[in-house]
């Protein structure tokens, strides 16, 4: 085998889909999971922390009378993530949240931190936009809706 047929091969190895549907619907769930957690988790710790999340948002020029939206808009998008239920609306939503966010809360670029959520948002926002182009994998609820 020489040097360019090995290249080749890797290459095509590299960059070929994983073609078992049990590993690739357990990482679709796996993926779903951990986005759904970001916004699951958020949502209801504001319900905790109300007063404080509302002060926070008329801090920062945002009404706090939003936040019953902010807080349906996390737990439910969370969970129809998870659920792979409306995923591309629910992945639009949350991607355009994100960005939202990320612009209000965290374009602060002389605070390390405050930069570092900012890019973490534009991140979660572009693992939507995964879900938004390609709908989510056999093990969620709009598979089963679109057998029946």
């Amino acid at each position: 085998m020489t040097t360019a047929t090995a290249a080749a091969a890797a290459s095509s190895y590299k960059n070929r889909p994983i073609r078992q549907p049990y590993i690739s619907n357990a990482l679709d769930v796996a993926g779903r999971a951990g986005l759904a957690a970001i916004f699951l988790i958020s949502g209801l710790s504001k319900l905790g922390q109300y007063a404080g999340t509302q002060g926070y948002m008329e801090a920062m020029g945002v009404p706090g009378a939003l936040l019953p939206l902010v807080i349906v808009v996390e737990v439910l998008g969370g969970a129809a993530i998870l659920a792979g239920a409306y995923t591309r609306w629910a992945a639009f939503v949350l991607a355009g949240f994100s960005v939202v966010s990320a612009l209000i809360f965290h374009a602060d670029f002389a605070d390390q931190v405050q930069g570092i959520m900012f890019w973490k948002n534009i991140a979660i926002a572009g693992g939507f936009l995964g879900y938004l182009v390609h709908g989510t994998g056999a093990w969620s609820v709009d598979r089963q809706l679109r057998k029946v």
